[in-house]
């Protein structure tokens, strides 16, 4: 059985073709001074350390668990502090979507969301499931919004296309219900929206209600509890 998806698109590696983001391209390191000396680290580790979690990559099992222990982490850390999420992703599988989807209403920090170019399909969800208030898009980042697919199955036995025929309607309707629950729509109105691909600017995705605000300056940001 194919993973499900949004849209069709099947989840790459969190890395692309099973790269790193420094395996890509030169990623830079720096030196920072501790009170234990000097220590080398690049800006995705500098960046959680500032609590901030950077999902840049496809969504599929092994980027979901990336994400899933550093909000654990976090929030073992310190259950007080805000997290942010920074989000840049075209979508991809339904199932560690929902995974990372379930962690972050577990954990006790709010979680500030903040669009970066695009949050699509699997990645809007994420976007919009943000704590109230702190959802987050820059002026031109784009949110897509659409139903979700078997992941390119189209065939084998009745039975077994009669199953996998349910549960993207159980996908379909969560997915109506959970965007319903975290903007300005009901779950009917959902229905109809994502019948297609439904392409939102930032300005468009507040008013639907899946982020609080369009950011033009850090100094706009809401206020986190640190």
């Amino acid at each position: 059985m194919h993973t499900p998806t949004f849209g069709g698109m099947p989840a790459a590696s969190p890395y692309g073709n099973g790269t790193s983001p420094s395996d890509r391209y030169i990623l830079p390191t720096f030196e920072e001074r501790t009170a234990y000396g000097y220590k080398r680290q690049d800006p995705y580790a500098k960046l959680f350390e500032d609590r901030i979690i950077f999902l840049g990559v496809q969504i599929d099992d092994a980027s979901a668990d990336d994400v899933m222990a550093q909000l654990l982490v976090l929030e073992s850390q310190d259950p007080d502090r805000d997290i942010e999420m920074y989000i840049n992703s075209p979508g991809g599988s339904f199932t560690a979507m929902t995974a990372i989807y379930d962690t972050m209403q577990y954990v006790k920090p709010n979680i500030q969301t903040v669009c970066l170019g695009q949050a699509a399909s699997a990645a809007a969800v994420i976007l919009a499931a943000g704590t109230p208030g702190k959802r987050l898009a820059l002026p031109n980042a784009r949110i897509l919004i659409h139903q979700p697919s078997a992941g390119g199955q189209g065939g084998g036995q009745a039975s077994d296309i009669e199953i996998q025929a349910r549960e993207i309607l159980r996908m379909r309707t969560w997915l109506e219900d959970t965007l319903a629950f975290h903007s300005n729509r009901t779950s009917e109105q959902v229905n109809k929206d994502i019948d297609r691909d439904n392409i939102l600017s930032a300005a468009d995705a507040v008013e639907y209600g899946i982020i609080d605000q369009v950011l033009t300056s850090r100094k706009n940001l809401p206020a986190l509890v640190k």
